[in-house]
């Protein structure tokens, strides 16, 4: 309840809230999107609801769900440490590590709950503005609006479980660190580093190893026959990665000498 009540908790929900407006309204400018070279989820947008969901979800990947996940996992310890109520919380006393499998708990919690309100706002927002109706693919097919919402909701929990790696690199940095915002912005930038990498195409196969190479995958649920081959893959990586990362969280952690 105290992290609901936090003034970033409703500035991050305000502006993620506040996206799918934002892009409605550069629509109903800029009037609709279109590419004479080829199709993408962009110029789909206003096709209808599903589309509009399905973009808002395509926009919000890589850069802008990262940043509220790394700031709900990233900020629960370190906050902790910079108002100098960790090391009494300790002593009450609690575990060190129930204490971080709580504060990992609720950090993902919020996570989740960042990640569904962009395409659910999205969804209700492309309704009201370009009605209910078949989900428009950019190979040219159609889904019906029955099998679109199973799908966004296979792609949603993708997405999810991908940033999980991003979850657990911000947790472990705010274990090492008293300052929040060097534990966010050390996930942030990580995030971005394993992007840039990716777009390196002379690295070859090693790219199959970075978190970003697969976090597009959820297209692949988009497709008019299932595809779960990249989704697997992205998500196996994200978590075998998390476990390690927590791993070093819980340990490190446990023999920190807590004086903050």
């Amino acid at each position: 309840m105290r992290q609901l009540r936090r003034r970033r908790t409703l500035i991050i929900g305000g502006v993620l809230a506040a996206m799918p407006l934002v892009l409605l309204a550069a629509f109903q400018i800029g009037g609709t999107p279109g590419r004479p070279d080829r199709t993408t989820f962009i110029e789909l947008a206003t096709a209808s609801g599903p589309n509009f969901a399905i973009t808002m979800l395509f926009v919000g990947t890589g850069f802008m769900l990262v940043i509220p996940v790394a700031l709900f996992c990233g900020d629960t310890v370190a906050s902790e440490a910079s108002w100098s109520s960790l090391r009494y919380l300790l002593a009450a006393p609690v575990p060190r590590a129930r204490l971080l499998a709580r504060k990992f708990v609720v950090g993902l919690a919020f996570s989740a709950a960042a990640v569904v309100m962009l395409p659910a706002i999205g969804l209700v927002v492309g309704t009201i503005a370009y009605g209910w109706g078949d989900l428009k693919l950019p190979t040219g097919v159609s889904l019906s609006a029955g099998q679109a919402l199973p799908r966004l909701a296979i792609a949603v929990a993708f997405v999810f479980l991908s940033e999980i790696v991003i979850a657990a690199l911000a947790f472990w940095l705010s274990t090492a660190t008293d300052a929040p915002l060097g534990a966010v912005g050390g996930a942030v930038f990580a995030s971005i580093i394993t992007g840039v990498l990716d777009a390196v195409t002379a690295l070859g196969d090693l790219r199959q190893w970075l978190p970003a190479h697969w976090q597009y995958a959820w297209a692949d649920a988009l497709q008019p026959q299932l595809e779960w081959g990249g989704m697997v893959q992205g998500v196996s990586l994200s978590l075998s990665y998390a476990v390690v990362l927590l791993a070093l969280a819980f340990r490190g952690f446990g023999r920190k000498d807590v004086v903050s």
